[in-house]
């Protein structure tokens, strides 16, 4: 079941429960703890079986028609079983109710790592394109890619 979660305490618990267990892409502590600090402002999506979350979303606003999809995590007994693609459609749906015109993401550049080329294959299946390359952002070893897609058109 998908659904939004408004209360503030929920969202860091599941944003702590969901990233802790995905090292491979959440592995640096002082990174992790400012996700799942910021996930109690932002406007969260959460899976749920059981229960219990088995992946998460969160937006935030980066300009006036523009929300990025913040932090994404999906527990790994759950990959490539739809979770990921569900998540994103609901954020879908929120950003246009909520008149935004653009989403983008921020992820490692396609090429360096395989988690992330799993990552980048994702957001490219979603619908996103290559916007801009940051080749410093976060640090040489890890450049940033952003992707943006229209809210309006059609995956």
């Amino acid at each position: 079941m998908i659904q939004t979660v408004n209360d503030s305490l929920e969202k860091c618990g599941i944003a702590r429960l969901i990233l802790e267990q995905l090292p491979e892409w959440f592995g640096i502590p002082e990174a992790r703890e400012s996700y799942i600090r910021k996930s109690a402002g932002e406007t969260m999506i959460a899976s749920f079986e059981n229960g219990a979350p088995n992946g998460f979303l969160c937006l935030n606003e980066t300009g006036k028609d523009t929300v990025e999809i913040a932090v994404m995590g999906v527990l790994k007994e759950y990959h490539r079983k739809g979770i990921g693609t569900k998540l994103f459609d609901a954020a879908m749906r929120i950003a246009a109710e909520q008149g935004y015109s653009f989403m983008q993401v921020k992820t490692v550049q396609m090429g360096r790592y395989e988690e992330y080329d799993r990552t980048n294959l994702f957001y490219q299946s979603c619908g996103f394109k290559e916007f801009e390359l940051f080749s410093s952002l976060w640090d040489e070893h890890n450049p940033c890619q952003i992707y943006v897609r229209s809210v309006r058109c059609a995956k």
